[in-house]
């Protein structure tokens, strides 16, 4: 049996008093959980100091030879949309479990004076295409050019973007799937947003999961 949900269940109320979570996203986010990868966006700041963002609520398309990402939920408010609208290109850096916390520090080191990877633990080195800073401890780095961007709705405060992947980089050893490859517990990492129990309202913290392979 199916349960029909046409409208935000009642047992849904914000978990904070100074943030309301479900206005600033979807109830059906929360509802659906459905998972993305989660990845650094990095680039350089105005001042030419390192931006770094962790994003998810993306995916990934190829097209006639071309490989595109399509990067959802960019606040226009963010340091992250100034430097991509600004410089048209940035890299994807894709962390691993041991790394990922250093990750998350980036979210905490985003003054405008600070390099965002170095400040974080983390090693920036130079991309190949594009003018922007690579993540060396991610496994794989996606170097990519601005092509488009889109509101969600008229006047929102969030747009989607398109890239266009112009260099991949990505460790030796996860190239071979018999050997560490790019899923399971060290591989690509899966952004689960908050979900809940639309019956109870019981909401579960934001985590993270992997990727498991069928044989």
């Amino acid at each position: 049996m199916k349960k029909e949900f046409p409208s935000k269940p009642p047992t849904f109320k914000p978990q904070f008093d100074w943030y309301d979570e479900i206005a600033n996203f979807s109830w059906q986010d929360f509802l659906t959980a459905i998972p993305s990868p989660l990845f650094v966006v990095t680039s350089y700041k105005k001042n030419g100091k390192e931006n770094a963002c962790l994003q998810s609520w993306s995916t990934f398309v190829g097209d006639h030879g071309e490989f595109i990402c399509i990067m959802g939920s960019v606040n226009k408010k963010g340091h992250m949309y100034e430097t991509i609208r600004d410089r048209k290109e940035c890299v994807l850096n894709f962390p691993s479990r041991d790394v990922y916390d250093k990750c998350v520090d980036t979210i905490k080191n985003n003054d405008y004076e600070d390099e965002e990877i170095t400040k974080s633990g983390l090693t920036a080195e130079k991309a190949v295409t594009v003018d922007a800073p690579r993540i060396q401890e991610c496994f794989l780095n996606i170097e990519c050019e601005y092509l488009w961007e889109h509101e969600h709705y008229n006047g929102s405060s969030e747009v989607t973007i398109a890239l266009r992947a112009t260099h991949i980089c990505m460790d030796t050893d996860r190239c071979d799937e018999n050997g560490i490859g790019r899923y399971g517990k060290t591989g690509y990492m899966y952004n689960i947003h908050s979900p809940r129990n639309p019956e109870t309202g019981e909401v579960l913290p934001d985590c993270f999961g992997a990727l498991e392979k069928y044989s």
